[in-house]
């Protein structure tokens, strides 16, 4: 079999890739009205930023789980930037409980919250799912939940320049909490969608399968 590229490589293939269709789509939609006082907020910046960088450490993360003998560590790349992600969304809702007290918990329900990231990340998940079966299917629900975090977490970021949010508590449970059920939900289908084939396994004893 042929020689994978490196991960790092199909990384940054599916992350421009994915970056121009996440583009393109926030071009189509328009951006937020409110955008123009929106960026001037560094922790809207920092939100953004950290959720664009889930999704590339996400997908980097992914692509080294199908690579036999890399480290382990690697796996866990996107955390430090999910949880930043998160810290930031909380600091946000801290605020608006000190500022307003318990109204601030009142929470709409917006079930399309969740319709808009999966549909936005449909391609880039059919993308990286195309891309990450060409490796080892070794960890195949981890690969499989991590690959749809990646997705949906540059769907997020793009729902954060084209959608107003209300408040941070439903960016917390409707943009966030819709990014950590999708990846979820995905991972459980991990060994349906990533298994490994007669080819693979007949390549694996022979000691000829691709490795990155």
């Amino acid at each position: 079999m042929r020689r994978l590229p490196h991960p790092f490589v199909r990384t940054a293939v599916w992350f421009l890739l994915s970056l121009t269709f996440m583009g393109a789509m926030v071009f189509v939609v328009g951006l937020r009205q409110d955008l123009s006082v929106r960026i001037r907020e560094p922790r809207f910046m920092i939100e953004l930023a950290a959720a664009v960088l889930t999704g590339m450490m996400a997908g980097a993360a992914a692509f080294c789980s199908t690579c036999p003998g890399r480290p382990l560590w690697e796996r866990l790349a996107p955390f430090p930037f999910l949880a930043l992600w998160l810290a930031f969304i909380g600091e946000g809702c801290q605020r608006e409980i000190a500022l307003s007290g318990i109204r601030a918990l009142h929470l709409n329900l917006d079930i399309s919250c969740v319709w808009k990231i999966a549909a936005a990340s449909a391609a880039p998940a059919v993308l990286i799912f195309v891309m990450v079966r060409r490796g080892a299917p070794i960890a195949p629900h981890l690969t499989t939940g991590l690959s749809a975090l990646a997705a949906t977490s540059l769907s997020a970021a793009a729902m954060l320049l084209v959608h107003r949010q209300e408040s941070a508590i439903m960016v917390l449970v409707w943009q966030f909490g819709s990014v950590i059920a999708l990846s979820a939900f995905a991972a459980l289908f991990g060994r349906r969608l990533l298994y490994w084939r007669t080819a693979e396994l007949t390549a694996l004893e022979n000691d000829t399968i691709s490795h990155c």
